[in-house]
């Protein structure tokens, strides 16, 4: 029996295509498959060791004659392949339809309510890429103070602002407005903070972004572990997808590195319950960015800290490594893919 779970969710890395991903446009997409083939020599000793390669179906990756771990793969069982439902999905809450997306942006009647409840016009209302639109609409945002929203494949309202030009809190409280007033037919699973900073031509998206999460529609795992008087611990997003529910305490992350520190930080320490961290950065600045080699290189990096973090397990901690959906970044599209998920446990 163990007395703690460690969920580690690495962000994206999906490792095949799902039967129905053509209903996705998602056919041939293979995340973690594909930059092996891609990068000569690509090697993640852990996980390989874990039996990453073992798992049916994988193609590229090697295999481990002897796999220390217990291996397999997830298929979603509900329609989408965003964040959210892939994380609710892992604590039992399965949806039965998507999130509402807007590809050709949000409805103008929605923008207008919007610009009338945080007192200023918008910039952009469109479906594109984070670092492409504020490079696009930046300059004029720092100019009239006017935040831009936008939209992706994804069922998101994303607000992005000059740390200088509007406040970080003041960005949350437009994100807050705009998670209330998200309801009903336009209920979409996240509301999302993207703050920036420099100048044009040189804007970088900080550390400082926050997830708005609709509520899980039910009681879940998270929810049944408190009540039952363990810990719930989320590290990075997590807090933020579950909208705060099922959590006993929280903190928030800067990289993937950092994620990883925290939660060998929390392993160390003793007690009884869940460890539940979400690793963002192979999806969020590498997977969207179709930068296969950047995705490698923090799969490698990601994999050397693995190494220690299994050095810091107690007798009684169980690690589970899965992800939540693909985002393949050798694809001409940037936006997550219908795939399946590994399953490694070790303990």
């Amino acid at each position: 029996m163990f007395d703690r779970v460690i969920i580690i969710v690495m962000d994206s890395v999906g490792i095949g295509e799902l039967p129905d991903a053509h209903l996705y446009g998602d056919n041939g997409a293979n995340t973690l498959g594909h930059i092996y083939r891609n990068i000569e020599g690509f090697s993640l000793p852990t996980l390989e060791k874990l039996g990453i390669g073992n798992i049916q179906g994988t193609r590229f990756i090697k295999k481990s004659s002897a796999p220390v771990g217990c291996y397999g793969r997830a298929a979603e069982k509900s329609k989408g392949k965003d964040t959210i439902t892939g994380h609710w999905e892992i604590t039992g809450i399965i949806l039965d339809k998507p999130f509402p997306t807007y590809p050709n942006g949000f409805p103008a009647d929605l923008i207008s309510r919007f610009e009338k409840l945080v007192g200023r016009r918008v910039l952009g209302n469109k479906a594109a890429s984070g670092t492409e639109i504020i490079e696009e609409l930046g300059a004029v945002h720092m100019e009239t103070g006017y935040p831009i929203v936008y939209t992706s494949a994804d069922s998101v309202f994303q607000i992005a602002a000059h740390e200088e030009i509007v406040p970080v809190e003041d960005l949350y409280k437009m994100c807050e407005t705009a998670r209330e007033m998200l309801t009903g037919e336009h209920r979409v699973a996240r509301v999302i903070a993207r703050p920036f900073v420099g100048k044009p031509g040189l804007f970088t998206r900080t550390a400082k972004r926050r997830d708005y999460s609709v509520e899980p529609p039910a009681a879940m795992l998270l929810d049944h572990a408190v009540e039952q008087g363990y810990c719930v611990t989320a590290v990075g997003k997590i807090y933020d997808i579950f909208a705060g529910r099922g959590i006993s305490r929280h903190v928030h992350t800067g990289s993937n590195r950092d994620g990883l520190k925290k939660t060998k930080d929390y392993i160390n320490e003793n007690g009884k319950g869940i460890i539940f961290t979400n690793l963002v950065d192979f999806d969020m600045k590498y997977g969207h960015r179709n930068n296969v080699e950047g995705y490698g290189a923090a799969l490698r990096e990601f994999d050397n800290g693995l190494c220690s973090l299994l050095n810091c397990l107690k007798e009684k901690d169980l690690l589970i490594l899965t992800a939540d959906h693909g985002c393949d970044p050798t694809t001409d599209s940037t936006d997550h893919s219908r795939e399946y998920v590994p399953i490694l446990a070790y303990g």
